[in-house]
């Protein structure tokens, strides 16, 4: 006997039938389209290097040229366009797929690493910054647990290990930010390289009494600094908002663990913060320094914590410095043309 509901079954195996032959079509067509945008993706890269490479050869010949009063505005006017060819070709290239730096090819390969929309790159960059946050107060609050309730190597370890994962991870996430359009750059990016070579050693300093007379310190350091990252992350966020809204500042401009020109527009209260942080590092640099000259200092991880500290500060101080010197510079010269 036939079962009532053998109709139905045989009814949706045909309705599912014929969506399969559908899905089949769609893929067919998302295969074609997908070969068509590989195509178009690899004659672009070769169009725009192409005309970077005239463009670089053409400003090189009218450097050479002597300017007379005829062609003086012409050539000036030719140089403006190339600069502003340069920017387009910039934005036009974050939307291309690119070759990885020496840095992520190490660590991902030849994986294609550029997001192909406005949408998935903001939406990445969003959670760098969400996940930058969120480690930070992890680390706050650790580093308070480390230092006023817990004295223990294992913690400390801990600690230390979530330092390098987290410098790490922010180094890979910055490099495919930088492929997908972010111009975070110079002393920004490095700093999280030195930061990673740092707390590895921290990492592997055995527990003994040079580990134990700078502990205390390193740990209020590591605290201090991440309220410090936290009050940046909250400030900067509002300035790159104000600042994008007013088409001052490229989507995919970041949150620094720095100074930078951008961030003048309203309260300057970060700089006081910084600068104490930055001869807080200097601090822990002079204070390592003298422990590697303690007669019972047999540990290399001394020596080696206390030049990154030292390359911190003088990265930050002196980067720090150049902004604000720019900064005015360019207040001045505002001030000259009103």
């Amino acid at each position: 006997m036939t079962s009532p509901a053998l109709p139905d079954c045989v009814r949706e195996w045909e309705e599912l039938q014929q969506h399969y032959t559908e899905i089949q079509e769609t893929h067919r067509s998302y295969k074609l389209k997908l070969e068509e945008l590989t195509k178009l993706q690899t004659t672009c890269s070769s169009s725009i290097t192409r005309q970077k490479k005239k463009l670089k050869d053409l400003s090189l010949e009218l450097k050479k040229l002597n300017c007379t009063q005829e062609n003086e505005d012409q050539i000036k006017e030719i140089k403006e366009t190339i600069k502003l060819r340069d920017k387009a070709f910039f934005e036009m290239e974050s939307f291309l797929p690119k070759k990885n730096n020496l840095y992520l090819s190490l660590v991902l390969g030849n994986v294609n690493v550029t997001l192909l929309s406005k949408q998935a790159k903001f939406a990445y960059k969003d959670e760098y910054e969400k996940f930058k946050l969120y480690l930070t107060m992890i680390l706050i609050v650790l580093s308070f647990v480390c230092r006023f309730l817990l004295n223990s190597r294992v913690t400390d370890a801990m600690f230390n290990f979530l330092l390098v994962w987290y410098y790490c991870t922010l180094t890979i996430r910055e490099s495919i930010l930088i492929n997908n359009g972010s111009r975070i750059k110079g002393w920004w990016v490095l700093n999280h390289y030195v930061s990673t070579f740092l707390s590895g050693v921290m990492l592997t300093w055995p527990d003994g009494l040079m580990y134990q007379m700078f502990r205390n310190q390193f740990l209020s350091f590591s605290m201090y600094q991440s309220f410090v990252q936290f009050l940046q992350y909250y400030y900067q966020s509002g300035c790159l908002y104000r600042l994008r809204a007013l088409g001052e500042r490229h989507n995919m401009d970041l949150t620094v663990e720095g100074f930078q020109s951008w961030m003048w527009r309203g309260l300057t209260f970060l700089l006081p913060f910084l600068f104490f942080g930055q001869f807080w590092q200097l601090y822990n640099a002079i204070t390592l320094f003298q422990l590697a000259r303690h007669p019972k200092c047999k540990e290399w991880q001394v020596i080696m914590c206390g030049l990154p500290f030292l390359v911190h500060f003088m990265g930050n101080f002196f980067t720090t410095l150049r902004v604000v010197q720019q900064k005015f510079q360019k207040q001045k010269e505002e001030g000259k043309t009103e």
